[in-house]
């Protein structure tokens, strides 16, 4: 792997790892306000905020994984790993601000959604392609 691709995957797995702790501040302060301890106490606020908590959780390991993995190959263009870092942190910021409107009916989340499927959906297509062809 080159240092750029090391620097590409480095400064997106970073901005992945400041996102995580402000959604784990959020959910924090609603369980102080709602003084629920464990679950989500019936509170739609903070069931809210735990769903996107635990979406960027379920989702951002792969995402990165799969930057790397494409990073790891050698001749994957720095374009396209930025594009594929770039878009899905957007789709991520877009994401938990969405999830941060009232009822998570936010245009952020749906487009932050989508932005996220089509990164795992180029960067899967890409892994297949480099495994079968080399």
């Amino acid at each position: 792997m080159d240092m750029d691709s090391i620097q590409i995957v480095a400064l997106y797995a970073g901005l992945n790892l400041l996102l995580l702790p402000i959604l784990m501040v959020r959910v924090g302060q609603q369980r102080i306000a709602t003084k629920t301890s464990l679950g989500d106490g019936d509170q739609p606020a903070l069931l809210q905020r735990i769903r996107a908590h635990a979406n960027f959780t379920e989702t951002t390991p792969f995402a990165l994984l799969g930057l790397l993995a494409m990073a790891g190959f050698s001749g994957t263009p720095t374009w396209l790993l930025h594009a594929l870092g770039g878009g899905f942190t957007f789709g991520r910021v877009l994401h938990a601000h969405g999830m941060a409107q009232r009822g998570a009916g936010g245009k952020g989340r749906t487009i932050g959604a989508l932005l996220s499927l089509l990164t795992f959906v180029v960067m899967g297509a890409y892994l297949l392609y480099k495994a079968f062809t080399g």
